[in-house]
């Protein structure tokens, strides 16, 4: 028989129906994977606004907070893409909802933690159950809208979403702390993780690629061991000292474990991370464009609820009211930059969209005292609400249309680590350069008070405030009144020149951005595949979920 007579083959009408029944409600199955978005962004940000009643209630160190809030990003970051590769042998729904029980079940823990180590471990576990819950939610997106438009409309919604959780989850901690402990900042995740649970087995379709998916158990240590060891390193540095020769040892350490990760994995034959990947140029714009950002961002909001209630007096709702403006306008950022993505190109609204999250990290950096107004916090925040609106989505496009779709999970993984891995680097990073400025400034500040209140003061802003207490108690009011007064002047000084360096990151990102993306090329996401292909890619989901 020859080519022209070869019968086409037929196609299931069960299948054609499942399908059909995916395309149908794919702004409901949309609308399911940003509330479990919101769930992860919203339980890591809500922490930050409860990190000063942690710190109070359970005496915590300066670097033990930054393992609280970082110990989240390492492990999200270090399971990320064998969660992907997982997702796509097993089922992204599987993968999604499995993660949204460990995530509820961590939160649970953490709320009933009554020392820090307890709060380390409960975060590791959130971010061990969030690493399963982000990937699932962009590939899922990926294999559900199919037309190029839609799925760019369906993407920058996500990015939306993820900085609407930002802001909900400081709204929500600070309305709760102002009427309970710092455990409701976790109780609170349990019933929205239900509601994505329960909603998720009707609404969310099914996929896999158990062909393709292959797993990499020694990469994934190699990448969890070689991240943990780098943000020990820099974490502990204030305490340890910068150039101490164990300082120096662990970093060293970080760099042959991330070396020999790479030569890995550009020897495997089915590597977690196909490092190759970055010799497209967008793909790699794409992914340092969010680790940069990301790094400065997260720096930010670790310091923020710590700058405001410390050093202005604030409480945690008025903290979170505060803040608020950085989501909300990161709302506004996302939906603006779908449409002049196609008019502009991603050059101009990523670049022009870094330039402006910068200038407001610059006018924190300037401006930032005990005493400044709340009016220019809340501009900058502003700012970079609206910058960081404007960068996410075009970039996690680049990313995801640098990739064949049967990799969505992994692509998806890969745009989430570089989130991740510039949080967790963000956190380690500004937060022990903020540590150490303080550390320094209020030493010199308090040169005129006894030896051993001055060393007590040293370690945090808590423990001067802590010191200020046992000198009032002691009747010498003066001492109190001088710590008081020089903890919060050297704790605002101190966040200043941590935001000063944040605005370098992003200034940095921005020339990345301006000097090696193309002029011209579009962040569309690729072409929808032919249908019997997209009928097939769609079949298992549906049949799995109805």
């Amino acid at each position: 028989m020859s080519a022209a007579q070869t019968p086409t083959p037929a196609v299931d009408p069960a299948v054609v129906a499942a399908a059909e029944r995916v395309h149908a409600r794919r702004w409901w199955t949309l609308a399911v994977l940003c509330l479990s978005l919101v769930l992860i962004v919203a339980g890591n940000s809500s922490l930050n606004v409860a990190l000063p009643d942690i710190q109070r209630q359970l005496g915590s160190s300066s670097s033990a907070l930054q393992w609280i809030a970082d110990i989240y990003g390492l492990v999200f970051a270090g399971l990320l893409l064998p969660a992907g590769a997982l997702a796509d042998r097993f089922g992204r729904k599987t993968a999604l909802q499995g993660g949204l029980v460990v995530f509820a079940l961590a939160a649970l823990g953490a709320a009933f933690g009554s020392e820090t180590w307890h709060l380390i471990v409960a975060r590791a576990a959130m971010g061990a159950g969030a690493a399963f819950i982000m990937p699932g939610t962009l590939s899922i997106l990926s294999n559900t809208f199919h037309d190029p438009t839609e799925r760019r409309k369906a993407i920058s919604i996500w990015a939306g979403f993820a900085g609407l959780g930002g802001a909900l989850g400081t709204l929500v901690s600070g309305f709760l702390l102002e009427r309970y402990s710092w455990a409701s900042a976790f109780v609170i995740n349990v019933p929205i993780a239900t509601v994505a649970l329960v909603a998720g087995l009707w609404l969310v379709p099914n996929s896999s690629d158990p062909k393709e998916a292959k797993l990499d158990p020694p990469g994934a240590l190699l990448a969890i061991a070689g991240l943990g060891t780098l943000l020990f390193g820099i974490i502990e540095a204030p305490e340890l000292g910068w150039a101490s020769g164990e300082t120096l040892g662990v970093l060293g350490a970080a760099a042959v474990l991330l070396t020999l990760f790479v030569r890995w994995e550009l020897r495997c034959d089915h590597p977690m991370l196909d490092v190759r990947l970055f010799e497209n140029r967008s793909f790699a714009i794409g992914s340092s464009t969010i680790t940069l950002q990301y790094m400065a961002m997260f720096g930010l909001y670790f310091a923020l609820a710590q700058y405001l209630q410390f050093a202005h007096g604030y409480t945690a709702l008025e903290t979170a009211l505060i803040g608020l403006p950085i989501g909300l306008f990161a709302m506004v950022g996302a939906p603006l930059s779908a449409r002049n993505v196609g008019r502009f190109g991603p050059r101009l609204v990523v670049g022009t969209g870094l330039l402006v999250s910068g200038s407001g990290l610059l006018l924190l950096g300037l401006t930032s005292s005990a005493t400044v107004s709340v009016g220019r916090i809340i501009l900058a925040f502003s700012l970079v609400g609206l910058g960081n609106g404007q960068t996410t989505a075009p970039s996690t496009t680049l990313i995801m249309s640098s990739v064949p779709r049967a990799k969505a999970g992994v692509g998806s993984a890969v745009n989430d680590l570089s989130r991740e891995l510039g949080g967790a680097l963000g956190i380690a990073v500004l937060g022990s350069v903020m540590s150490s400025i303080y550390r320094a400034d209020i030493v010199r500040r308090l040169s005129s008070v006894p030896a051993d209140v001055r060393e007590q003061a040293r370690s945090s802003v808590v423990a001067t405030f802590h010191a200020a207490d046992r000198a009032s108690g002691q009747g010498n009011g003066a001492v109190a009144d001088l710590l008081r007064e020089q903890g919060k002047a050297a704790f605002g000084h101190a966040f200043g020149r941590t935001m000063l360096l944040g605005s370098l990151v992003i200034l940095v990102n921005a020339v990345i951005v301006w000097t090696f993306q193309g002029r011209h090329r579009s962040a569309e996401a690729p072409a929808p595949p032919p249908v019997g292909e997209a009928v097939g890619e769609a079949a298992a989901p549906a049949t799995a979920s109805d």
